[in-house]
């Protein structure tokens, strides 16, 4: 009797296990990200006094720039402060900066995009030319410009950081309406007498944010970048208990001599923004139909 049984090609089984192993690799990852981010948020930025073992603003004459021990789990700094302590309490304000200029430079921007690509026309040319004459200045520089002039404070930074970003979040927004506005269900709706105001909330503006959220998620980590680079550059935040960037700025005269000073500041930035960046990778891959399907 012939075997009619159907053999699997050896490609395929491998090429699953392959995907399957990727798919374990990438949920740990997405778990240890958004690990660090919820220690950061939730933890270091809203309770920093339940994690941090000293004071920010207590200053030890007796232990200046001591390097990582047991009591002081990241050395001290040139005013005798704990490092660690800066880096918890120093998350406050850098993620605040972060976060409310993704919330000021998104809605600014996705509101004038789908305004840009929903109505049309003069509006749409209007809105357009004068995005375009903002993305000719590259963002650090214009956070840098409005930043000086306007002089540090809290509102001054997010001001200055979200005005970088509104072009960005504007171009991303209109272009996902003028696809879905030109889609059949919304032809349809029109056909049946719905109004452009239903339609825009109703079908139109669900149907668009999917991209402008994986921007805007990924957009906080480059917003405390920029901030923190502001803070070094002493255009940022100057108050008595420093964030990530004030720490870095102050500790780089002391390199050589004391590199935790800069060293651990410099590594909370870079993992929050590493965290970030991995959180908005799944966020795209889940909100996107094509890798969903696949």
């Amino acid at each position: 009797m012939k075997d009619t049984t159907i053999e699997k090609p050896l490609g395929t089984s491998v090429q699953l296990q392959r995907y399957r192993l990727r798919r374990i690799d990438l949920t740990q990852l997405f778990l240890f990200a958004a690990g660090l981010v919820v220690m950061f948020l939730g933890i270091c930025a809203i309770v920093p006094q339940w994690v941090a073992p000293y004071s920010p603003t207590m200053i030890d004459p007796a232990n200046l720039l001591k390097p990582p021990s047991a009591s002081h789990l990241f050395g001290t700094d040139y005013f005798g402060r704990d490092v660690f302590t800066l880096v918890v309490y120093g998350s406050r304000d850098s993620l605040l900066i972060g976060l409310t200029s993704v919330i000021v430079g998104g809605v600014t921007g996705g509101v004038l995009g789908a305004i840009s690509g929903y109505v049309g026309g003069l509006i749409d040319l209007i809105i357009m030319r004068i995005i375009e004459v903002l993305m000719t200045i590259p963002g650090i520089l214009l956070a840098l410009a409005i930043a000086a002039a306007l002089g540090p404070s809290t509102l001054n930074v997010v001001l200055a950081i979200a005005s970088g970003t509104i072009p960005r979040y504007a171009r991303v927004m209109r272009s996902q309406i003028l696809s879905v506005k030109l889609r059949s269900y919304v032809t349809a709706s029109r056909s049946i007498g719905s109004s452009e105001i239903r339609i825009f909330w109703k079908h139109v503006l669900p149907n668009s944010t999917a991209p402008f959220l994986v921007m805007a998620t990924i957009g906080i980590g480059t917003s405390i970048l920029t901030g923190s680079s502001l803070s070094f550059l002493g255009l940022g935040v100057m108050k008595e208990i420093p964030d990530w960037g004030t720490v870095l700025s102050q500790g780089r005269g002391y390199l050589t001599v004391a590199w935790w000073v800069c060293t651990f500041p410099g590594l909370a930035i870079a993992l929050f923004v590493l965290s970030v960046n991995v959180i908005g990778d799944q966020i795209r891959d889940v909100l996107d139909p094509k890798k969903s399907n696949g």
